[in-house]
């Protein structure tokens, strides 16, 4: 495997597993309080744009970690708005 693509994937691995904690935690309190709403608008949006982009780019790393972070994040957002 070429080092670029070695280190796009290990970046990838470690921005996405970034949300599994808060994932975690709101799935399990159904709490979401202190979750700023606007932050996670922005990044689901900032994240969809992301995976437009690299699938434009044809760059799968990019790709693979942006649709699992938009994953983990929508998570979030719909707990926001289901339990504030």
């Amino acid at each position: 495997m070429e080092l670029v693509t070695m280190l796009g994937l290990v970046a990838g691995c470690c921005t996405t597993a970034a949300y599994i904690p808060q994932v975690m935690k709101a799935w399990r309190t159904r709490s979401t309080k202190d979750v700023s709403l606007g932050m996670y608008v922005l990044m689901v949006t900032g994240c969809g744009l992301w995976i437009a982009y690299a699938a434009l780019r044809l760059d799968g790393p990019l790709i693979a970690a942006n649709v699992i972070t938009l994953s983990l994040i929508g998570a979030v957002l719909i707990l926001k708005l289901r339990h504030g």
